[in-house]
């Protein structure tokens, strides 16, 4: 089966071109949400999120602590820490759910898919991009965010010209070109490209 890993900065609308191929029929993993569902679920995990980091990782109910995890996100050496505890568990869990499907190709969606090493469990992968103006107002009307917040957030992630090297396929999202259009042209590129799998 053709495993095809899409990614894009916040705001560029990777979530939104998910959902066009899920139309199509396509079965779609969601990693952060993956993520999610472990930070709850997986007590060895919860162990090693303590082990590592504190007690602070996990409230007085025993949920995720979120805010608590964002400052951590900010050191370099800390994130690193964390992506080594967590990416494993969900390469894990994303070739278990492919073994599940039967559609011609899958999609997984990670915003961090070249960071985390995930592109390694892919065979193509697909990168969606929008004017920065417009991902920043995007995410400002979305999450509610100040300005320097998303900036913040955009100088963490890999610059669209270091993504653009990496993708073996491009949609632009930029409110001009047709995103459904180009979803389903590449939906169909990526049905021949699996006949091959």
């Amino acid at each position: 089966m053709l495993k095809v890993g899409i990614t894009g900065g916040i705001g560029s609308g990777k979530t939104w071109v998910c959902r066009i191929f899920q139309h199509l029929g396509v079965p779609l993993f969601e990693a952060d949400l993956e993520v999610k569902k472990l930070y709850s679920s997986d007590k060895d995990l919860k162990t090693e999120l303590i082990r590592n980091f504190g007690q602070e990782s996990y409230d007085e109910n025993g949920a995720f602590n979120t805010s608590f995890f964002r400052s951590i996100l900010k050191d370099e050496t800390k994130r690193s820490i964390l992506n080594n505890i967590v990416h494993p568990r969900v390469f894990e869990r994303f070739e278990s759910w492919s073994l599940e499907q039967t559609a011609p190709y899958v999609i997984k969606e990670a915003a961090i898919l070249f960071e985390s090493g995930a592109d390694r469990t892919v065979h193509k992968t697909i990168g969606v991009f929008a004017p920065i103006e417009t991902r920043i107002n995007r995410v400002i009307e979305r999450d509610n965010r100040s300005r320097t917040a998303v900036l913040d957030i955009i100088k963490m992630q890999m610059s669209d010209e270091e993504l653009r090297k990496r993708v073996d396929y491009t949609i632009t999202n930029d409110n001009e070109n047709s995103v459904i259009k180009q979803v389903r042209d590449l939906h169909q590129v990526l049905i021949n490209e699996a006949r091959h799998f």
